[in-house]
């Protein structure tokens, strides 16, 4: 049983990419403290597993690059649970692995359209919802690398520096509304979407950490649960980092 039980009673809250990774985390801890934790992520099979694996209340199966079904997932939520009350966008991928003038144009344009335009489609999505009702805990998953690049990785780098920027924007527009908007950047932590980058990579971006060792999902999603709770009442269009010391702004 989570040290925090009960601190997410009464909240709904939609976790995209909620079938792996840091998702998948953070739903069962939202679970676990007592929230309905609602998944939203494109592959039906992990979605269906991963939503009795950690208890959440439901799930919804769909493509965060189509604007038109992201609308229609916020809807059937609200239809469903009578609010939203937190949105962690942690859907991601990584892309290709190569110096820019060989990166693939296709794979560029992929990354962009999951990173960066999925998270805009769902913030624009619960917004108008949370401004309704006064109360809104948006948490926009980026990265360190979006900080300091990471080379040979070029569309990852730039999308996430795009969610950081996007966010810092947000959250002064949200400011007054009751609804907080805020980033976390970690650094390297086991997960499946390291299987999408050659050792080599994985291997660089570890070397980077001071502190020797990739993270720990349970450490981001920790860092997660609290920028989506009531605690987090006085910082907005911020950026948290769980970097193991890596970076330094």
């Amino acid at each position: 049983m989570s040290v925090f039980a009960g601190r997410f009673d009464g909240r709904v809250a939609v976790v995209t990419g909620g079938a792996s990774g840091l998702g998948r985390e953070t739903a069962r801890r939202i679970a676990a403290e007592g929230g309905a934790a609602v998944l939203w992520d494109i592959d039906p099979d992990w979605l269906e597993e991963a939503r009795k694996d950690v208890g959440a209340a439901h799930a919804i199966a769909f493509d965060v690059r189509d604007n038109a079904a992201v609308s229609s997932a916020a809807a059937e939520t609200v239809a469903r649970f009578g609010r939203i009350d937190i949105l962690v966008n942690s859907a991601g991928i990584t892309g290709a692995t190569a110096p820019v003038q060989d990166f693939p144009v296709d794979s560029w344009l992929q990354v962009f359209a999951v990173n960066t335009h999925g998270l805009f489609y769902c913030c624009r999505a619960v917004i108008p919802q949370m401004i309704a009702q006064g109360y809104g805990r948006i948490v926009n998953v980026a990265s360190v690398a979006g900080k300091e690049g990471n080379p040979n990785a070029c569309a990852y780098s730039a999308s996430k520096a795009a969610v950081i920027g996007f966010t810092k924007s947000l959250g002064k527009e949200l400011a007054t509304s009751g609804v907080i908007a805020n980033a976390v950047t970690p650094a390297t932590f086991e997960s499946p979407i390291l299987q999408q980058l050659p050792q080599s990579q994985v291997d660089y971006m570890r070397s980077k950490i001071p502190m020797g060792r990739l993270g720990d999902v349970r450490e981001t999603a920790a860092m997660v649960c609290f920028m989506a709770s009531e605690e987090c009442s006085f910082t907005t269009a911020a950026t948290f980092d769980t970097s193991g010391g890596r970076t330094t702004f």
